[in-house]
């Protein structure tokens, strides 16, 4: 399976149906997985969530709609799926920079252009991996909000802050935690987590679960990301494993760090 044909064919359904609702089952097909891998797969080889580059093409399209043809702000809002002209109003400007009531002919617009995969590139990538069953966890720390843009800065920042302050108190950080907005496709939380109960802390409860885990021969913050990157990029494109919506986790023990992601 060429994964890069199989995103070419979900960016061109989606635009030979932006005046439709995409149902995200029928793109997942495309790549022949779950719809939540496949959300993941599209955000993290495209650089967008599916959500928002959907959002841009139609604000794309409904900008060039109202700059060609002489239709009703309401009805551009209708024609591509939203609620009412307000909400479609205020999306249209923050995209464009203007309210579609101020359009006219010599208005410049953005074009946000339907994004076309090179099918040529060849995946080659050697990754380790073991799968394995573990138990639920109960795990006891502390998280801060970040985004898929932010958390390559804001985890290592976090997990010095948390050492710095607890470790005397609580002994060392052993898990790292990723959360996931589902509906934003985003990267919500990290967190810093510890095995023993602490009451002052986030009770955080993880179901049992099958997970590839990669180990990792370092706890460096840029090993770790480089890990996670060559995951999504290279490794989870060129297998059929389906991903399961739970948190992504980092296990620091004995000066390695395994990397956890959760599978059906």
């Amino acid at each position: 399976m060429n994964i890069y044909k199989c995103l070419n064919d979900i960016t061109k359904y989606i635009d030979d149906n932006l005046e439709e609702e995409i149902d995200y089952e029928i793109l997942s097909k495309f790549l022949g997985v779950n719809t939540y891998t496949m959300q993941r797969l599209f955000t993290m080889i495209a650089g967008i969530s599916l959500s928002e580059y959907i959002r841009k093409r139609r604000l794309s399209t409904a900008g060039f709609d109202l700059y060609e043809n002489n239709l009703k702000i309401i009805d551009i809002a209708i024609k591509y799926n939203y609620d009412n002209a307000t909400s479609f109003s205020r999306a249209f400007e923050k995209f464009h920079g203007i309210k579609p009531s101020k359009l006219n002919k010599k208005t410049k617009l953005k074009n946000f252009p339907r994004i076309i995969f090179d099918e040529k590139i060849n995946i080659t990538c050697e990754l380790e991996y073991e799968i394995v069953e573990l138990d639920e966890l109960n795990l006891y720390g502390l998280g801060t909000k970040t985004s898929n843009a932010k958390i390559g800065h804001d985890a290592p920042i976090f997990f010095q802050k948390m050492s710095a302050k607890y470790l005397n108190k609580y002994g060392e950080i052993k898990y790292g935690m990723i959360t996931y907005d589902i509906k934003r496709e985003e990267s919500q939380k990290y967190y810093c987590l510890y095995e023993q109960e602490i009451k002052e802390f986030e009770h955080i409860i993880i179901s049992n679960s099958k997970w590839l885990k990669f180990k990792i021969n370092s706890q460096n913050p840029k090993d770790i990301q480089e890990i996670s990157h060559k995951f999504y990029e290279k490794f989870l494109p060129s297998c059929r494993f389906n991903l399961k919506e739970l948190p992504e986790l980092e296990y620091y023990h004995d000066n390695v760090t395994d990397f956890l992601v959760a599978i059906y």
